[in-house]
């Protein structure tokens, strides 16, 4: 079996009530959530596998990463 390892951009809010919400601009609807940061990157990363699973059961592209541009500077 082939393995390939692809890099996703992802951007990680933090919510007003506490934990993060993660979004992958490159996968459109693929989000998730964490109590903290490294719960919301392990998430993310499931997330993103189920995603990739998922197109590749329906026979559909995988996307590739994205350029993310941002109206002000990203702190990080």
């Amino acid at each position: 079996m082939k393995y390939s390892r692809m890099r996703y951009t992802v951007l990680m809010n933090k919510n007003d009530e506490g934990g993060y919400t993660v979004t992958v601009p490159s996968l459109p609807g693929c989000i998730s959530e964490g109590a903290d940061w490294d719960e919301a990157l392990k998430n993310i990363e499931d997330a993103i596998a189920g995603y990739i699973e998922t197109l590749k059961i329906l026979k559909k592209p995988v996307p590739v990463e994205v350029e993310v541009k941002f109206k002000t500077p990203v702190v990080a």
